[in-house]
């Protein structure tokens, strides 16, 4: 994925921190703990979500003092972590979590490998065990730097507490720059209870990084020549443009070049649903119109997205006939799944204009018509749009429900969900105009976040309405931050889907195993024991609690939760087990074989 450098909010304060100072400073003595606090003040960090033990219990007690850093104490640092992805997803700032050693630190690895995949900037700041005794299997003791190494951007430890601002700073240039991700600093306690002289800011050098920003101009001009020669383009867009924050940049560019977008899960809003040219979103779950253009293209305008297994299907019949444009800020993914045969590394907030400059002034009048593709295309639209059909079991229908929250609620929320059925279809039928305005966990795929990662965004956002969307299965995982929301006051609002059951590993079964459904069932829902009974859960954590059964409903019950503003709201939506998402493309095929119901392909004819 692709993010700027200097223009970002994420950026912008942390740069200017670790630039090397040209003036003269004045230094004070201080504990390594207190300069943890300090860094952390000096680099614009407002809110904090961690939990305190005894590695990191020194830090903690200058934290309780800080008049700048709102700390919000979670119930799992689990939680943390996911809370820290959703402030910086929906703020484009840098994330914060913290947490002590061993089981501490070991909990917040999910959360930052989830970070890792999805390139969201967050910086971990974990408490280590004395240097004395590292190595002697001390009590609580953790290699999280070694733990971390394959899933966080850089991990540092830190045994000098004359180290930790440098550390600090240089941790969230890291994050923020180049491809964005997590960082992890681990500091020991002894680092921590030290004394040390704080100056600010620290030099700041990382050898070997320096991410390139600006397009090189001759591949620009091969980029535009492929787009001018184009019969069948497409605009394949990931997540990576929404870091780039080059939404505008975008919009522009398709409006001169005229060729569908389709938006990946990461993405969804970075291109408006409501825009002409929008196909939705391609892939294993993805439109009909989506996978079909991908299919069909003859160019690939590939931006800020990594060719992904879930997009591509099996590879080797991905596209066949397309040449492809990659542009991203990380050199590693080029070329490492599809040959592009234009490379273009660098950040698209800058790579963009670049490429609508040449177009406009070279190619704008000699751009060949995209009639026939978008009549092919238009027809597959119309033979074949996004849509569902009820269960006759007379149960509630998942697509409705978020439907309707979509259209009472608005664009302007933040929608946040978790993984699988309901996360698909969130991604479809909420209607998506705004980027940083859907959240979820895409590469990683992780049961739990939705809740702290909605906790997260509306502590980044406190005006904005936060819909959790969440799985019966992925709520019970991380529903104790729930206590968390209460006790400082963050009303997000959570739509449980529950269909009483690990709803997107049963549809498998269903399809794919014969209808055996080996542990899926979770009797949350109708008919069942309700173990748990999610109104009386979220009742227990003191947050107003609904139940939605029917359809007819589904309108009252959704203005109730938007009514209720004084603290954080369930709804427990019970609807089918047996509603499924489709389209699908089952794993190991290509995306020629895309379903849009059981066994039910779509006839294109001579459509496409």
């Amino acid at each position: 994925m692709t993010t700027g450098s200097n223009t970002h909010p994420a950026t912008a304060s942390h740069d200017r921190a670790v630039q090397n100072s040209a003036e003269e400073t004045t230094t004070e003595r201080m504990t390594g703990s207190q300069a943890i606090v300090r860094s952390l003040e000096e680099l614009g960090v407002t809110d904090i979500f961690g939990l305190p033990g005894g590695a990191i219990l020194p830090t903690y007690d200058p934290l309780f003092d800080s008049e700048k850093l709102n700390h919000i104490l979670v119930r799992h640092e689990q939680g943390a972590g996911h809370a820290a992805q959703g402030y910086a997803l929906a703020t484009g700032n840098v994330g914060v979590c913290i947490a002590t050693s061993g089981p501490g630190a070991t909990n917040l690895l999910t959360a930052l490998a989830d970070a890792n995949m999805d390139s969201v900037p967050i910086v971990a700041i974990t408490g280590q065990v004395s240097s004395k005794v590292i190595g002697t299997d001390a009590f609580q003791e953790a290699d999280i730097v070694g733990m971390t190494m394959p899933i966080t951007k850089h991990s540092f430890t830190v045994h000098d507490p004359q180290e930790i601002p440098r550390c600090i700073a240089t941790a969230f240039h890291l994050a923020a720059t180049g491809r964005p991700g997590p960082v992890l600093v681990d500091v020991t306690k002894d680092a921590q209870q030290g004394m040390m002289d704080f100056s600010w800011p620290p030099k700041v050098e990382v050898r070997g990084y320096k991410p390139v920003t600006q397009g090189h101009i001759k591949q620009v001009r091969e980029a535009a020549q492929l787009i001018g020669e184009a019969k069948r383009p497409v605009f394949y867009v990931g997540g990576g443009l929404i870091r780039a924050e080059a939404s505008e940049e975008l919009k522009r560019l398709a409006d001169i070049v005229k060729a569908p977008v389709v938006t990946t899960l990461t993405a969804r809003g970075a291109f408006p649903d409501s825009h002409p040219q929008n196909l939705g979103m391609p892939g294993m779950h993805g439109t009909v119109p989506a996978v079909t253009a991908l299919q069909k293209a003859d160019l690939l305008i590939t931006l800020g997205a990594r060719f992904d297994d879930r997009v591509t299907g099996v590879v080797d019949s991905f596209a066949p006939g397309a040449k492809v444009i990659h542009a991203d800020i990380d050199p590693a993914e080029i070329s490492k799944i599809r040959y592009a045969d234009v490379p273009i590394v660098g950040d698209l907030k800058n790579i963009l204009p670049q490429l609508t400059e040449v177009l406009e002034q070279e190619y704008v009048e000699k751009l060949p018509s995209l009639d026939a593709w978008w009549n092919t295309l238009d027809k597959i639209r119309e033979n074949y749009p996004l849509g569902y059909v009820k269960t006759d079991d007379g149960l509630g229908s998942p697509q409705y429900v978020l439907e309707r929250i979509s259209a009472i609620t608005g664009p302007d929320a933040v929608y946040v969900a978790g993984v699988g059925q309901h996360q698909m279809w969130s991604a479809h039928f909420i209607k998506h105009e705004n980027p940083r305005h859907f959240i979820n966990s895409a590469g990683l795929g992780t049961m739990g976040y939705s809740v702290p990662a909605a906790m997260g965004a509306k502590v980044g956002r406190p005006d904005t309405i936060v819909w959790a969307v969440d799985g019966d299965g992925c709520f019970q995982m991380t529903n104790q931050e729930l206590a968390t929301c209460v006790q400082n006051n963050i009303p997000i609002k959570v739509a449980i889907i529950n269909n009483s059951s690990l709803g997107m590993v049963r549809q498998w079964q269903n399809l794919f195993y014969d209808g055996r459904y080996s542990n899926t069932h979770l009797k949350t829902g109708h008919g069942t024991e309700r173990i748990p009974d999610f109104v009386k859960l979220a009742e227990a954590y003191g947050c107003a609690a609904l139940r939605c059964e029917s359809d007819e409903d589904v309108d009252e019950t959704i203005r109730q939760a938007l009514e209720i503003n004084d603290r954080p709201v369930v709804v427990d939506f019970t609807v089918s087990p047996d509603a499924m998402v489709w389209p699908m493309v089952p794993a190991g095929v290509s995306n020629d074989l895309i379903q849009i119901a059981k066994n039910t392909s779509p006839d294109f004819g001579e459509e496409a």
